[in-house]
């Protein structure tokens, strides 16, 4: 990765994000298909399932390439789309079109942050639109990222809080939010880092 925004975000809690990312990738079982969306965290997930065998991804995350490479029991399956080099993925309407084509077992989704009041949401539209898409398209949707993206919301919406399975963060998550989610219906997993 090379774009400044990029290059930040993965300095930032890398101990923290590696724990969320072992936790998102301890769910995903020999011959499960998963779709994982752009993100840093997200992009570790595969770093994390050497010894799965069978598992096939359909991402947009060209950052997840880097530690798939090294594992031959992973089939990925890249979306088409514009490459965004400011969140290293592929959005848009091709991007959007390629994921009528899959249904998987579970979606791992990032999110820029999250609120009672709007859910899950994202930065920008195009994201959003495509998160939202790839959740539509699994069985269980599972949103991974770190407590600190709880009480910001991005610009764009893209599920509300019973809209998603599971909340795969770190121990820092407030009580008022925990409550907020589990009222909702959400499972919560928190890393130890």
């Amino acid at each position: 990765a090379f774009h400044p925004h990029i290059l930040d975000r993965m300095r930032q809690g890398k101990d923290r994000k590696a724990a969320i990312a072992k936790v998102a990738a301890d769910k995903i079982q020999d011959g499960d298909t998963v779709i994982i969306s752009a993100g840093t965290t997200t992009a570790l997930i595969a770093k994390y399932l050497l010894g799965r065998r069978n598992v096939h991804i359909v991402t947009n995350n060209t950052l997840l390439l880097t530690y798939a490479r090294t594992n031959p029991q992973l089939r990925v399956t890249l979306v088409g789309g514009e490459f965004r080099p400011s969140e290293e993925g592929l959005v848009g309407p091709l991007a959007i079109q390629s994921l009528d084509q899959v249904f998987v077992s579970k979606a791992f989704i990032g999110v820029d942050g999250a609120s009672v009041k709007q859910g899950f949401t994202a930065h920008l539209v195009e994201s959003a639109d495509l998160v939202r898409k790839m959740a539509q398209q699994a069985q269980q949707v599972y949103v991974i990222c770190d407590s600190g993206k709880f009480g910001t919301s991005g610009f764009a919406r893209i599920l509300p809080f019973d809209g998603v399975n599971g909340l795969i963060t770190d121990s820092g998550l407030s009580a008022e939010f925990e409550k907020d989610l589990r009222e909702a219906g959400v499972s919560i997993f928190k890393a130890e880092s």
